[in-house]
């Protein structure tokens, strides 16, 4: 069965609600959106789940109580893209034509990078909060644990929300200090960056909250290998060369990420990206080859930090842009790279990193100095973000 949409957009997520929702306040009537998911997740708590400051069942809804009305729902996954057809395949079979396109199904998880991970997240002393049923394992494992070694990796290339792997290791580190243990807990950090953050006010604030902690970090590291029967990970220094095992006793692992895997083999694909990007310009979100082509969120190759934050900015500037190319005007609303990232380093407090293209601090509170970790950060992490998530954001109105 044939279908066709003026507008179609491949992912039910945030980017892609939320877009279809401003196109919604803006007139247009023709929309498809394809997703195959019946529930929606708000992922950014779910390492507030494994470190147990958050409720498994608050992340998530069913998908039909978010989508726009008015906008059709394809409950089918997307398989393949023909540019020059203006085409999208379906699983289920058939297709759905379009005259324009915004593409954000979202990133993948490849748990089968690494050797022994995917079968290691199975055992009962490693989890992930990258996935939302492991979340709660994970917080089942932190308050478990009473000495021993606690192993947090991340792997390197980009990953949704950076920072989440740190964040877990200082709720849990919190945790243990809480309870009197964590001076009987060897706490590893294994990052692929050479410096904590990215941008360096916030790496020198972490710097202190790893000190505080006793936290050992392994800069220009990852993990390369996991024996699940053994509870050991091999770490690689990628400076040296050189490689150690640790044994563990706890290991939250994040999976390696690309675009999905068929839209990797898609000519959507920037040429030039193994991880098979959407090829769009990093300012307007336009396909660099197709024009009717807009791309947003995790899957596009824009080189920010991929973040809701980031969605957030992006979508109003897409709209925009594509709503003058269907006008037959020349896009020119501009996205400046900015993202922001939680960092919370504390039961009870955070830091808001907030940057763009030029890796400088991008601040959008007035009168507070969001580079060090404050209470009234992690209230707005806790319960003011989720609020403007389901009642704002997913409805185009932030």
């Amino acid at each position: 069965m044939a279908m066709h949409h003026e507008i179609l957009i491949i992912g039910g997520g945030n980017a892609g609600v939320s877009v279809a929702a401003r196109l919604r306040r803006a007139g247009k009537t023709d929309i498809g959106l394809i997703e195959p998911s019946e529930r929606h997740y708000y992922q950014p708590l779910w390492t507030l789940v494994g470190g147990g400051s958050a409720r498994q069942e608050e992340t998530v809804r069913p998908q039909a109580s978010v989508m726009p009305q008015g906008v059709a729902w394809i409950k089918d996954a997307a398989t393949d893209i023909d540019p020059e057809r203006r085409t999208v395949s379906l699983a289920g079979g058939g297709s759905v034509s379009y005259d324009y396109l915004v593409v954000c199904p979202g990133i993948q998880l490849d748990w089968d990078k690494i050797p022994g991970m995917a079968e290691a997240i199975e055992t009962p002393t490693v989890s992930s909060n990258y996935r939302f049923d492991l979340a709660p394992k994970t917080w089942d494992m932190i308050r478990n644990l009473k000495s021993g070694t606690a192993v947090f990796t991340q792997p390197s290339g980009p990953i949704k929300c950076a920072g989440a792997p740190q964040k877990i290791a200082y709720l849990a580190a919190d945790y243990w200090r809480q309870k009197g243990v964590l001076g009987d807990i060897r706490v590893v950090m294994v990052l692929p960056t050479p410096s904590m953050f990215g941008v360096k006010v916030f790496a020198d604030e972490l710097e202190r909250v790893v000190a505080k902690y006793g936290i050992e970090v392994r800069f220009n590291s990852e993990m390369t290998e996991v024996d699940p029967a053994g509870n050991k990970a091999v770490i690689r220094d990628n400076a040296s060369g050189v490689t150690e095992t640790l044994h563990y006793d706890l290991l939250h692992v994040v999976p390696p990420q690309s675009a999905p895997d068929w839209l990797k083999r898609t000519p959507l694909a920037d040429p030039a990206n193994p991880a098979g990007y959407v090829d769009v310009d990093k300012h307007t979100l336009q396909h660099k080859r197709y024009p009717e082509i807009f791309a947003l969120g995790d899957a596009g190759s824009t080189p920010n930090s991929k973040t809701g934050a980031a969605i957030r900015k992006q979508a109003p500037v897409l709209v925009k842009n594509l709503l003058a190319a269907m006008d037959g005007r020349t896009p020119s609303a501009q996205y400046s790279g900015y993202a922001s990232c939680p960092l919370t380093t504390a039961r009870g407090k955070m830091l808001l990193a907030e940057f763009d293209y030029t890796l400088q601090p991008a601040p959008s509170i007035p009168f507070i100095d969001t580079t060090k970790e404050r209470s009234d950060m992690w209230l707005l992490k806790r319960y003011g973000l989720p609020f403007m998530y389901w009642r704002l954001i997913l409805r185009g109105l932030a």
